[in-house]
């Protein structure tokens, strides 16, 4: 894999911080507040990929294969970028910014909790809301430590199979998910969200925004990036040895205002590109 130079390294650091500021700012400037909406609205649209398509890595399964590569494919797809027939790009949280009244809690409870299942992350992007807690299980016959840096810092292990294990999330913000056990291409992303107007796009790149009190908002497009900008080497707690982990690059943010009516509908519509 390619390794950047430093100036590049810390610059992805800075934006990643920066990002993770920016959630944190919405969550602390004032405390949401469950209110009944009234001739509320809805935001629907899609995220679409425009342009050539990249390149994406792909890591040979290293471990555990009877495991983590039942099918027999011998690599495993990174699942950062993932592209349907038609164009549409999954996987991207879409939200309204510094929204602080509105609808009570509905985040899908299978948002809130992660599994790990032939060595994925599934689902792969997860949505907590503050102060409530992530679920978390293992189905594989095998060592994994769910491991977490950024709004949230944990390292769990799961030696046995079908144990569920809760934690709280108290930090709004952005935290990436890998496995400390060996299974380098094990990635995820959670965000720990202060306020129920967050989604993630499905398969077809479509989203939807619902009982939305009426007036003007920014909304925000997030995708976690799918380039891998260098490797970094990280002990294998189960083999006691040391292995290459993919870095990846900073992710792409996009804004948009727009304006809900009562009782009404509102479109808009985002493009993912190289660029």
């Amino acid at each position: 894999m390619v390794i950047f130079e430093t100036r590049k390294t810390i610059l992805i650091s800075l934006m990643l911080t920066l990002t993770l500021w920016c959630l944190n700012d919405q969550a602390s400037a004032q405390e949401y507040q469950v209110v009944d909406v009234v001739r509320g609205g809805t935001i629907a649209g899609t995220v679409k990929w425009t342009g050539p398509l990249p390149a994406l890595v792909k890591l040979p399964v290293s471990k555990d294969p009877q495991i983590c590569d039942p099918e027999g494919r011998k690599t495993r797809d990174l699942e950062r970028l993932i592209i349907g027939p038609t164009g549409g790009v999954a996987n991207t949280v879409v939200f309204l910014r510094q929204i602080t009244r509105g609808k009570a809690w509905d985040i899908p409870p299978a948002r809130q909790t992660v599994d790990q299942h032939t060595c994925r992350y599934e689902p792969h992007i997860m949505l907590v809301p503050d102060n409530a807690s992530l679920r978390m299980k293992s189905s594989d016959a095998t060592l994994h430590t769910l491991h977490m840096s950024g709004a949230e810092s944990f390292n769990i292990a799961f030696p046995f199979q079908s144990q569920y294990i809760t934690r709280e999330m108290t930090h709004p913000g952005i935290v990436d998910i890998k496995c400390n056990a060996g299974h380098v291409w094990m990635n995820g992303e959670l965000l720990v969200v202060p306020h129920p107007y967050y989604t993630v796009t499905d398969e077809q790149g479509r989203f939807r925004l619902t009982d939305v009190p009426p007036g003007e908002y920014t909304i925000e497009a997030w995708h976690e990036g799918w380039r891998v900008s260098r490797d970094e080497a990280v002990l294998d707690v189960g083999a006691q040895v040391r292995v290459h982990r993919p870095v990846y690059s900073a992710p792409k943010t996009w804004e948009k205002q727009v304006t809900v009516p009562p009782d009404g509908d509102a479109t808009v519509n985002f493009a993912l590109s190289q660029d």
